[in-house]
């Protein structure tokens, strides 16, 4: 299955919430993964830009895409983003299709 990548902050509200009542939350990330019919690879509460990062397998973007979107109508974000992730032996197999697709196609004024 693909594999996503969630990077998301929390509102202030989410933040008071945890420091009131400290939880590790995942168990109702994961659950909130599977009911989107996906797997919960890993979750991180990071540093930085981000407050937490959730990589995910899913069978589908709009699986992915409808999870966070499930999510932060609880008001619990402030931001959410949602990437596409490859491994590298499978985003070899991307290049070496761009190389053939590629073949032959002009900038333009050249």
């Amino acid at each position: 299955m693909p594999l996503f990548i969630t990077y998301a902050s929390y509102s202030h509200t989410a933040i008071k919430g945890m420091v009131s009542e400290p939880t590790d939350r995942t168990a109702a990330i994961n659950s909130l993964v599977e009911k989107a019919g996906g797997k919960l690879v890993a979750a991180y509460m990071t540093t930085g830009s981000n407050d937490i990062v959730i990589i995910t397998e899913v069978a589908d973007g709009s699986d992915a895409v409808a999870a966070g979107m499930a999510a932060a109508a609880t008001g619990a974000f402030t931001k959410l983003e949602t990437v596409r992730a490859w491994t590298l032996p499978d985003f070899k197999g991307i290049q070496e299709k761009a190389t053939r697709i590629g073949a032959g196609f002009k900038a333009p004024g050249t």
